[in-house]
């Protein structure tokens, strides 16, 4: 599967449509805090594509909703399936990357290879091994996998193969990076409680 033949402009784009739907269902379902209208709050991040989504770096909305009654104005951050959590590199920037760099002997093999700084790959590294695994995204998703379930030792790569395995041997990489980032969207936000329903509704219109 040759990534240059996927992440384009036109995928990043429809990953922005996504973004737009599930926030939408998000604020249609009012303010968790108190049951106000959520309006648009919209914002701009700077998000990097490293060598391998130069294109993505056009999308920077960041979509984000806001209470519209007097006295509580509290934000929800909808889930997301470009934006992993505050990084600044894009979500499948990450996880592809982190695969590619797992498959390296040495950090300045991967530097090389990605054009991600080692410092960068190595916060990546101690993310998906040591938090990730004990967070409550990833128990409320291994429980939902047929076991086993990915390998925490073998995080993200083991969680990539998981998707490939969904589609067959004919999968695309964007089909996996899209599953991946569906699985991982509760991930990118801490303000809208079970953030994998709006994001299973959206699929599901």
């Amino acid at each position: 599967m040759s990534h240059e033949s996927v992440l384009r402009e036109e995928w990043f784009a429809r990953l922005e449509e996504f973004d737009r739907q599930i926030a939408e269902a998000v604020a249609a379902d009012g303010c968790r805090h108190c049951g106000g209208p959520l309006h648009q709050g919209n914002y701009e991040r700077k998000p990097r594509g490293g060598q391998i989504a130069e294109a993505g770096e056009a999308f920077r909305l960041r979509h984000s909703l806001c209470c519209g009654r007097e006295g509580c104005r509290k934000r929800s951050l909808p889930p997301s399936l470009r934006f992993l959590g505050r990084r600044v590199y894009l979500e499948a920037v990450v996880l592809f990357e982190s695969v590619r760099a797992m498959a390296l002997e040495t950090l300045r093999q991967a530097r090389r290879t990605t054009g991600v700084p080692a410092r960068t790959l190595r916060r990546w590294h101690r993310w998906w091994t040591q938090a990730f695994p004990i967070s409550a995204a990833w128990t409320e998703l291994r429980a939902r996998f047929v076991p086993p379930p990915p390998a925490e030792s073998e995080l993200p790569r083991s969680l990539l193969e998981q998707a490939k395995a969904v589609f067959g041997a004919d999968a695309e990489l964007f089909d996996a990076l899209l599953l991946c980032a569906r699985w991982l969207s509760p991930v990118t936000t801490q303000s809208v409680p079970d953030g994998s329903r709006f994001v299973v509704a959206t699929f599901r219109s």
